[in-house]
Parts: C-alpha cells; sequence; structure tokens
C-alpha cells in the first residue's frame, strides 16, 4: 500500500514538474513575434549585362551562387521557421542555396507570385539605361543622369518613373509603383499573420530588389522607410512583427554576406 502511494505521488510530480517544463519552453521560444529576413536574389546574368530583369528571369551566375553561399554561412546561427520565395527561378535558386549552405536543407520553400519584382512590360530584357533613359525623358528630365541625380534626393521619384514606364509600356503589362506595394504588402501581411498564430520565429523571405524596397517603403507603423538605399544582392532587410506592427530593423544589409565569406576563407 505505501508503495503504490509513493508511485502515484512520484508520477503526478514527475507530470506538474514536465508541463512546467513545456509550458517553460513553449512560452521561451513562441512569443508570437515573427522575424523576417527579407533577402535579395545573388547576381544573374542579366544583372550582369545590365538589363532589366523584372518578371523575366535568368539563373544565377557562379558569383551569385557563391554570395547566396555566403549569406547562408552568415545567417548559419538563425534557425528559420519558415522559409518563403518569389516563384521566379533566381529567387527560388537563392533560397535554396541559402537553406542547404546554413544547413537546413530540409526546410520546405513556399514560392509565392505576390512578392516576384516589378513587371516592366515590354522594357523586359532591355539594356537599364535604356527604359530609365526613355522614363526621364517622359518625365521632362534633360536626361538620365539627371533623373539619377534627383531620385537619390527625391526618392518618391521612383514613383513617377514606374508610372512612366507603365504609360510607355506597349505590351499593356507593366505594374506601377501601387501595383506592387499592394500585392506585396498584402503577401507579407498574410504571411505575418499566419506565423504569428503559429507561435512567430524566425523566417527568410527571398524576393528582389526594386520590389522589396516598395514593399517596405511605409510599412514600418512609425513612418521608417529605406528611402533610396539600394539594395545588393543577397543583402537582408530584417523586420520584426509583433500584435499587428511591422518595424523595420536594417535595410539592405550585407554584414551577413561578408560574415559568411569571412567564415568560408577560414576553412
Amino acid at each position: 500500500m505505501k508503495t503504490f502511494r509513493f508511485l502515484s505521488i512520484t508520477i503526478a510530480l514527475l507530470s506538474i514538474m514536465g508541463a512546467s517544463f513545456a509550458q517553460e519552453k513553449t512560452s521561451d521560444k513562441k512569443d508570437n513575434t515573427v522575424t523576417f529576413y527579407f533577402a535579395r536574389h545573388g547576381k544573374t546574368m542579366l544583372n550582369t549585362l545590365d538589363r532589366v530583369q523584372g518578371w523575366s528571369d535568368t539563373p544565377l551566375t557562379p558569383a551569385g551562387v557563391e554570395v547566396a553561399e555566403y549569406l547562408g554561412l552568415g545567417l548559419k546561427e538563425i534557425e528559420f521557421e519558415s522559409a518563403y520565395s518569389s516563384d521566379l527561378g533566381r529567387a527560388r535558386q537563392t533560397a535554396r542555396i541559402v537553406l542547404n549552405s546554413k544547413g537546413q536543407e530540409n526546410l520546405s520553400i513556399t514560392e509565392m507570385p505576390a512578392v516576384r519584382e516589378t513587371n516592366f512590360g515590354s522594357y523586359e530584357g532591355d539594356l537599364n539605361p535604356k527604359m530609365w533613359g526613355d522614363a526621364a525623358l517622359y518625365m521632362h528630365f534633360r536626361g538620365l543622369k539627371e533623373f539619377m541625380d534627383a531620385l537619390s534626393t527625391q526618392p518618391t521619384l521612383l514613383q513617377d518613373m514606374l508610372g512612366a514606364v507603365k504609360e510607355l509600356d506597349t505590351l499593356g503589362m507593366a505594374e506601377n509603383y501601387f501595383d506592387v506595394k499592394a500585392r506585396g504588402q498584402k503577401a507579407i501581411r498574410e504571411i505575418a499573420e499566419k506565423e504569428a498564430a503559429n507561435g512567430g520565429g524566425n523566417i527568410l523571405l527571398v524576393s528582389h530588389g526594386m520590389a522589396l524596397g516598395i514593399f517596405l517603403s511605409d510599412l514600418d507603423s512609425s513612418g521608417k522607410n529605406p528611402g533610396s538605399s539600394h539594395m545588393g544582392n543577397a543583402a537582408v532587410c530584417k523586420v520584426t512583427y509583433k500584435d499587428g506592427q511591422f518595424t523595420l530593423e536594417s535595410f539592405g544589409d550585407m554584414s551577413y554576406v561578408e560574415k559568411g565569406k569571412a567564415m568560408a576563407h577560414k576553412k
């Protein structure tokens, strides 16, 4: 009888301790905060040729693969709960390389058309200076240089530039600034709400340079925005989501790539 009572008390204590430990472990890991690591894809063939690359697509160059591997190494200490990419091959390829390089080979990637790059219509595949130059003239600048100088101090000119490209597009497919922002921000909010409902955590999302700048332009609840900052290939933007509010922590950060490069060269 005494042995039975002792076993019953022991089992009860172990159950209480186990429940307490599980509760503590859950609360430590899952506080519903979602931390996004938005990354631009690695360098592609069209990037190298300085040609317009929106919905058109080319694979990563050897240098593009290498910088994606560096990014993965630089993110090695960050455990991702989920991974997303645009459905364009360069973003999908980058996301897979990053995950493989950091040791999360088994994490699946959810592809989302809504986080694609901007569609530039009939300018797709053309030389970048041609598209930007045509838009500059349409906006009554004397040339591309004058427009680029103005853009460096007036980031909102990008809205006018994309509006000009949409007007000049002969295919009727080009998107303006607000088209891109609407689809991207809707997708990001949907992901944030879904991941927060699952407890939060770190999320990888690989997208595109211009698109990311537009998506994050006014996503931050305090009004912080990336301005006219440029995103290099494999650069990272860190954004947190908590209680329905987004906070932009960093934009165009190359430190993860530099960290990964240093780690690779030590091997």
